[in-house]
């Protein structure tokens, strides 16, 4: 830096700009007042001030971000549950003067339109989204061998017999098979009691003058299920899912001969496997998966469709003794025959099911359904309003005497031992389905409630298990594609 002489005092000179402009200025007060002013931001170091300028700027930046974004957010998400109010609560009123309650209904639930603007139209989102992790399940440590327990409890023993065809009625022009049958609700009353009898549960077929009702498998298909003895089995219609092959080095080779792996699925699906990769060899299979083309699906909405080999496997395959029913959506990570062991037979049960990892109630379920839209409100409200008068209370869990652990089952795995209360469970649950929505959770507890109100000395053994084990047979993961909520 080269110092100058200004009127006695030495002054520094600036190179470049800055020092061309004091050079014009310098013999002016003006020029004295640059000076000054250079002189005391010379004080700061150049680093350190940059540093303070990008803090700052980072600040703001932050700042704006933050805040910004917040005054924008629509509305405010943390008080969706609180803003209903108390009046619009479902709730039930028994005057004790008739077997029927008397009901009053919710806005919220019966007469609530859930779309446009509405706060409930979507669920509302937590900032953390609860973790449901799997727990452990003591199983044994193998099974060598296929042996059913000598000591389990003598089931309920009675004979079901099944509609196979139905005629169509004299002078009835209108009449349009189906392949739940035709039902009464007279024959609806009378299928709930545990006794011989003859009831509808699928596979209906129709008049010789009409097509077939659905659900056509192939004759090699159909011989191969009826020697099944231990199944296993899922579906997938509509191409919704990828396919999951089952766990292979976590499934014994004993397991392997003696259990029957089924994946039903539509042509569509078919074809959807075949671009994947996914051929079978020439035995059908595909993994340890034996795939089986349904033809002719018996509902238009696949969810429907799904739920007859769920529920009617004691129909698909006539000679199994037991079932495990798993979604599409997971993979099999466990020996079918400890599954049975530890589920049903270890518990001296004949049917098992998880209860919901978050829901407990069938009201809440009805709202979460409505919410997110899973199918058309009218007939969501007209099921359960149905079951509302036919003497569905809210789930008490201070209850000690409370029937189950929970009314909202996780459905998507199922362990069966196919006797003849299970078998008369599951009919009515189809029943259920066919005649209402496609949404079996709604109609499982009524459908267990009723069947155990009408017979109080001949029970289910029912083991609804926690959703954590249910967590550690199989693999989640989502599906390939949702299909749109169907119409009433």
């Amino acid at each position: 830096m080269v110092v100058v002489k200004y009127e006695g005092d030495l002054l520094p000179e600036r190179r470049g700009i800055i020092g061309s402009l004091f050079n014009s200025v310098r013999r002016t007060d003006r020029s004295l007042r640059v000076v000054r002013r250079g002189r005391r931001f010379a004080r700061f170091p150049k680093p350190s001030f940059l540093i303070w300028v990008l803090l700052l700027s980072a600040l703001f930046l932050i700042s704006l971000s933050v805040f910004g974004l917040r005054l924008h957010l629509p509305g405010n998400f943390e008080n969706l549950d609180s803003g209903v109010s108390s009046s619009k609560k479902l709730h039930v009123v028994d005057n004790g003067e008739s077997t029927h309650s008397s009901i009053s209904f919710s806005n919220e639930v019966v007469n609530q339109d859930f779309s446009g603007s509405n706060n409930l139209t979507k669920a509302p989102r937590s900032k953390q989204r609860k973790r449901h992790n799997p727990c452990e399940v003591g199983f044994v440590d193998s099974i060598g061998y296929f042996k059913e327990p000598q000591d389990i409890r003598n089931f309920t023993q009675f004979s079901l017999q099944y509609v196979v065809a139905e005629e169509k009625p004299l002078g009835a022009n209108l009449f349009q098979p189906r392949f739940g049958g035709q039902q009464t609700l007279q024959e609806r009353e009378k299928s709930f009691y545990a006794k011989n009898q003859t009831l509808h549960c699928g596979f209906v077929k129709a008049p010789p003058e009409f097509p077939s009702t659905g659900f056509d498998l192939d004759e090699k298909d159909k011989a191969y299920m009826s020697t099944c003895r231990v199944v296993v089995s899922s579906c997938i219609f509509g191409s919704s899912d990828f396919l999951r092959r089952p766990t292979s080095k976590r499934i014994s080779e004993f397991s392997k001969r003696i259990v029957c792996f089924v994946m039903f699925v539509d042509e569509q699906t078919q074809s959807k496997l075949f671009s994947d990769g996914n051929i079978p060899d020439d035995r059908g299979y595909v993994g340890l998966w034996r795939i089986v083309v349904v033809k002719n699906l018996p509902y238009q909405d696949m969810r429907r469709t799904g739920k007859v080999p769920k529920f009617l496997a004691h129909r698909l395959f006539p000679s199994s003794r037991y079932s495990i029913w798993l979604d599409s959506k997971m993979r099999l990570t466990t020996d079918p025959l400890l599954i049975l062991e530890y589920f049903l037979w270890r518990t001296q049960s004949e049917y098992a099911i998880s209860n919901h990892y978050d829901r407990h109630c069938v009201w809440e379920e009805v709202l979460q359904n409505k919410r997110l839209n899973k199918y058309n409100h009218t007939a969501i409200d007209e099921q359960f309003n149905f079951y509302l008068l036919d003497g569905l209370r809210k789930f008490d869990p201070s209850d000690p005497n409370i029937p189950l652990p929970s009314y909202v089952p996780e459905g998507s795995f199922i362990i069966r031992a196919h006797t003849s209360m299970s078998n008369l469970f599951s009919c009515l649950w189809f029943n259920e389905v066919d005649r209402f929505t496609s949404r079996d959770q709604l109609s499982f507890a009524y459908t267990y409630l009723k069947l155990r109100r009408l017979n109080p000395h001949q029970p289910l053994y029912l083991n609804m298990f926690k959703d954590c084990e249910r967590r550690a047979l199989a693999k989640l993961f989502r599906h390939r594609a949702l299909s749109t909520p169907p119409g009433p």
